[in-house]
């Protein structure tokens, strides 16, 4: 069994830890959340679905034998954020630690959009973010609890992305968010850090951003996440929760403000101007080796 999809902190590292976990219920966030509590955190899973909340609640603890909080909250309204961290600092005695993973996004040419579907993307991510980071920065401060904060960002925050337009608007002003409190912040000892993941295949997201329809056709085949990752992979649930959990704990307490890109070199292949020619065939250097020579031959 490959190494990056074992457990890499030691037992007990995120001990009595407390962490809010937005979009804890499915997907990455649940595969974070499974992790911290494994460290022996406690955890607080948030989303709108308190069904869906509630039954990963039951499996999670079942499964690590950790102690998980079900929220339901919409991260969009600021007075939800607030009841949600009041729920959780009642139940727990405190909170320490909030992972911004919530999001929405799909796949559009952007002028096909409508404002409303446009503001919803921007209020999930990027407005429920900062709601969220600025309650519990006002409940830390005032109660002068060390923290950190950690948010799921993504490549295309830097470079932007053609067809997720109102994602990559969003994802870029969380990931200025990041940066600023670091500096600011971190006088409260509160630290702040995100990661950009590549491709990481889960139920939701994967459907409405690879659609079976699309996927299943010769071009969906030419399209698979694979064929623009360097290592040739995609990535495993466990190397990201590796990763989110060495952010959150104490491990990495002298990294503030610093943007981790796990994505196989996906984003550096797309930049590169030159990066398509991995497609020519051997053969097809040898004859382009062999014009060039030619033709400095000629000189």
């Amino acid at each position: 069994m490959a190494l990056y999809t074992q457990p890499m902190l030691p037992e007990g590292s995120m001990k009595d830890r407390v962490i809010v976990v937005t979009g804890g219920g499915t997907g990455l966030g649940r595969s974070m959340t499974k992790y911290f509590l494994q460290l022996g955190a406690h955890c607080v899973i948030t989303s709108r679905k308190l069904e869906v909340l509630q039954e990963t609640a039951k499996e999670l603890e079942k499964e690590t034998g950790g102690k998980v909080l079900a929220v339901a909250c919409d991260v969009r309204d600021y007075e939800s954020v607030e009841n949600m961290l009041k729920q959780a600092v009642e139940h727990f005695g405190k909170v320490d630690g909030l992972v911004n993973n919530a999001a929405g996004n799909f796949i559009s040419p952007t002028e096909r959009l409508s404002h409303r579907a446009f503001d919803t993307i921007v209020d999930i991510v990027l407005r429920g973010s900062y709601y969220c980071t600025l309650a519990f920065g006002k409940y830390w401060i005032k109660e002068q609890i060390p923290a950190t904060v950690l948010n799921i960002v993504t490549t295309y925050a830097w470079t932007g992305s053609a067809y997720v337009v109102p994602s990559a608007c969003a994802k870029a002003g969380v990931l200025a968010m990041t940066r600023s409190l670091a500096v600011e912040w971190a006088k409260y000892k509160i630290r702040m850090n995100a990661i950009a993941p590549g491709p990481f295949p889960t139920e939701g997201a994967w459907s409405r951003l690879f659609p079976p329809a699309l996927a299943e056709t010769e071009l969906g085949q030419k399209l698979k996440p694979e064929n623009k990752i360097p290592v040739g992979r995609v990535g495993e649930h466990q190397e990201l929760a590796n990763l989110a959990a060495y952010l959150m704990s104490d491990f990495s307490a002298y990294i503030n403000g610093e943007v981790v890109t796990i994505d196989g070199g996906e984003w550096l292949k797309g930049a590169g101007e030159f990066n398509m020619l991995d497609a020519v065939p051997q053969e097809m250097w040898d004859m382009l080796e062999q014009m060039v020579k030619a033709k400095k031959g000629n000189k």
